[in-house]
């Protein structure tokens, strides 16, 4: 089981305050840092921490986590991703972390962009994933 939270105190990291959340992922010894985007479905994602979600793995690629809600439409869906990107699924409602690329399109209705870790994702494959924000 993996699972995803944000630290209690987050005001200096409120989606008003700041257009670049910055977030810090932990897998086993590993910690990586990503930056949410500033968009409106990023920003619906921000408003939810802290928050804890049970994480799975797909298709050898990605770790998903079902949200508690679906969060605000933003920007044109994309049907590709990369390494490191932090994605919303509409239909699961679900977050997903890819942390290998396995060359298929994702299908419709496609997926938008959260965020990007900087580096390292592939840390993702065989731990659980903690996310917080970063002060």
């Amino acid at each position: 089981m993996a699972y995803v939270s944000a630290a209690d105190d987050h005001s200096h990291n409120t989606p008003e305050s700041s257009t670049h959340m910055r977030i810090r992922l932990t897998a086993g010894e590993t910690v990586l840092t990503a930056t949410l985007d500033d968009n409106a479905t990023a920003r619906d994602f921000a408003s939810l921490l802290p928050l804890t979600l049970q994480m799975n793995d797909l298709l050898e690629r990605e770790k998903y986590g079902h949200l508690p809600r679906s969060l605000s439409p933003g920007g044109t869906p994309q049907f590709s991703y990369e390494i490191g990107n932090i994605i919303y699924w509409s239909p699961g409602p679900d977050i997903a972390i890819f942390y290998d690329h396995d060359g298929q399109s994702i299908p419709d209705p496609g997926i938008s962009i959260l965020g990007e870790i900087d580096s390292g994702a592939d840390a993702l494959k065989k731990y659980d994933v903690t996310i917080e924000a970063i002060d």
